[in-house]
This record gives C-alpha cells, structure tokens and sequence, in this order.
C-alpha cells in the first residue's frame, strides 16, 4: 500500500469511516500490485485493479461514475474513499517548436512547484513525443552547470505525483477526445527533469513499474529511461529490480574536472560509476533495454571540450557499449559557463564518431519558453539554503566588479 496516503479501513466489503472528513487514497499513484491488495482489502476480487487502472491510464478517466464495466455499487464505494487525482498545474507553455511545459503545484508549501517537458520529434515510425519527468522538487546534487541545481532541494514526489505528469501530458493531447477514443500521445519518458531519480528509488521504481505495465501505458522498455548522475549502489539495484534504459550525465572525462562539474563524483569516481555500468548491461536476452548505455556530455566552452577531453572520453568508455549524446549547454542568468561554439562541438563529435561511436548531437528545444536541458528551474522552498548562498555569491560577485571598474 502506498505510504503516500491514508485510507479508511477496509475489510470483507465494510468501509469504516470517522465522523470526521477522511482523506481519500489517491489511486493515480498504486502500481498493479498495491491496487489489486486494496481491492482484496475491500473484499473485490483483484481483477477489478486492472479495469480501474485502464480507466485512469488509458481512457484518463477521474470520475468512477464513468468507469461504465464496474458494478455501481462498486463505484459508489469508491467514490466515497478514492480519489484519481493529478498534481494542480499552476502554469502551462507552449513553445513555438511544438514543445510543452507544465508547472505543477505538489503539496502545500510555499514554493513546492516542479517542471515536465514534452518534446515532439518525427521518427521513423510517426511522431516521437519524449516526456522529460521529474523525480524530486529541486535537487540535492548542486552540479555546477545545471540551474536546477541552483534552486536547491525541498522533498523527494510521490509516485502520483511522478506518473501525473505522464498522465497531465497525455491528458492534455485528449481534453476534447471523446473517452472512447482517447489514446496514448506520450512514446517516450526519460527520468531526466528535476531532481536526481535514484535518490528517490521507490517512488520513480513504483512510478517506471505502471509507465511499462500494459494495464497502464504500456510503453516499451526500450522507451523508458532513467537517468542518473552516477548514484552507484543503486545502479546495481535497478538491475535487479526493473530492466529500463540506463543514461548517464556524465560531462566530463576525468575525475578532476568532473568533481568539480558534478560532485557526487567526489563519492563514486569514475571507475567506480563505469564499472556499475558495464554491469548494469549485463544481461541475458535479446528483449533486454540494456543494451548499451546513453552518456550524457553538456559541452561547455573551454571547459570540457577541446580535443584532449574527447581523446580521454574514448578512452574512458572504449570498453563500454555506449551512444554520446552531446548537449549545447543552455545558459541561465549568472552561469559560469558557456556554449561551446558549433564548430567545437561537431569537431568533438566527428573524433568520437571516428572511433565508432554513436554520437548525436541535441537540438536545443523549448528554450524560449526556459524548457530547454538545465533549465528546469521551478521555484522550491530550499531546506538546504543553496538557492540563498548562489544568490549571496553572485551578489559579492557584482560589487567586486562594480567597485573595481
């Protein structure tokens, strides 16, 4: 049962209710699982789970008086006790290239907003829509390029708060659809957006579960995949417990630099992370997303991509079965880098491609509408005061440069 809420009992059919107002489980966030035992609570028969399940993923039904094959004696009773409820979107965007980006509320406290982005591309088969997810409002991480590491850390989501952005994101293509006809838009999700997923295991490993169950969404997966800046000992445990594509933001090719771009490096260097990933990969089977890892690499002018880095990022990942996606860098206001220049950038691709790596580089998207990899701000209560001291900084910062010019 989700820890996330609290229920009224449930025994052989009898609902035992408070004189007081109850607070109604939310169902959006249960996996298979949790939800067929809270119907065998109920005293229903488990199967009931799957149609509910459908309802809400995949016709994006709230109203148990629409769920048209479940008795209404059985609707009534949940309608007393559940709820199918999705973060309050606060703010949504539009950009002109077709990218969209929602700002959802979660939870009571002030500040305690998270971003999710969508981004459509053509394909092969059609058109490719990516959902870009957060795991956590703000970050713990503090990695120095990264805006949303600015803002600080305030709490880890719920899985209903994690799988409602998938379920606001496809919602949103089917407001006017008809339930009948309402299908699936979102094809792809990368755990990618605020926050470190692997921080928040059981909340994102319940969330990946419905994401790939086919009474939900489905999705392939080849089609879900977690990113991480290098959380080790959880690597090793999302092999045992889920098989999802594997990305890592790596950005730099050295333990020196990337100690100071990324600090959890600090804790698992890279021997240690790109040993985690030649296991994470593997595995058996033909079926399996494992079958190599995405390597994330934001280029960053004069920092990490001249000649020599990716002559080291060869040689760092020469025996890991690997794809480089190379990342413009999207600067944000008092950032300390900049964008490497596209010809530093295609030549570092070309030495990589060279080698016999899959290298792409990523079309920059959503930026005017700060959408774009690194933006994803949000505006959190930060326990950690990080968004206070990055503010003090660049204030001293100011005065130094206006009292010596």
């Amino acid at each position: 049962m989700n820890s996330e809420v609290a229920h009224p009992s449930v025994a052989q059919g009898e609902i035992k209710t408070s004189p007081e107002a109850i607070q109604k489980v939310n169902l959006l966030g249960m996996s298979r699982s949790e939800m067929e035992k809270f119907f065998e609570d109920m005293g229903e028969k488990k199967f009931r789970a799957g149609q509910v399940m459908k309802w809400i993923h995949q016709f994006f039904v709230t109203d148990f008086a629409e769920m048209t094959n479940i008795s209404g004696k059985l609707r009534e009773k949940l309608e007393k006790i559940c709820e199918i409820k999705a973060p309050e979107v606060v703010h949504r965007n539009y950009s002109k290239d077709g990218t969209r980006k929602w700002v959802f509320r979660v939870g009571d406290g002030e500040g305690s907003l998270v971003e999710t982005v969508l981004i459509p591309a053509e394909d092969k088969t059609g058109e490719r829509k990516t959902l870009c997810i957060s795991s956590q409002v703000g970050c713990a991480l503090d990695c120095s390029f990264c805006s949303t590491g600015k803002q600080g850390f305030q709490r880890d989501l719920t899985p209903a708060e994690i799988i409602g952005q998938l379920w606001m994101a496809n919602f949103s293509y089917m407001e006017e659809v008809p339930v009948a006809e309402r299908e699936r838009s979102v094809t792809n999700v990368v755990m990618m957006g605020m926050g470190e997923p692997l921080l928040n295991y059981d909340a994102v490993l319940s969330s990946m579960s419905i994401m790939l169950d086919d009474f939900a969404y489905g999705m392939s997966k080849r089609r879900v995949t977690l990113s991480t800046s290098g959380v080790v000992p959880k690597i090793d445990q999302l092999a045992k417990d889920i098989d999802v594509a594997l990305a890592i933001s790596l950005h730099a090719p050295n333990d020196e630099l990337r100690n100071e771009l990324v600090p959890i490096n600090k804790k698992y260097p890279l021997e240690q992370l790109i040993a985690a990933c030649q296991r994470y990969i593997t595995k058996d089977g033909n079926e399996s997303a494992r079958k190599h890892v995405t390597i994330e690499y934001v280029m960053l002018d004069g920092v990490n991509d001249k000649p020599e880095h990716a002559q080291q990022l060869l040689k760092l990942l020469k025996n890991l079965p690997s794809k480089i996606n190379l990342i413009p860098f999207n600067p944000f206001p008092h950032a300390p880098y900049g964008r490497s220049s596209r010809n530093r950038i295609i030549a570092f691709q070309k030495t990589l491609s060279d080698a016999g790596f899959v290298c792409t580089i990523r079309q920059t998207r959503g930026d005017d509408i700060d959408a774009a990899c690194g933006q994803l701000v949000g505006q959190v209560a930060d326990r950690t005061r990080r968004a206070a001291q990055w503010k003090k900084k660049i204030a001293e910062k100011n005065e130094i440069l206006r009292s010596e010019g």
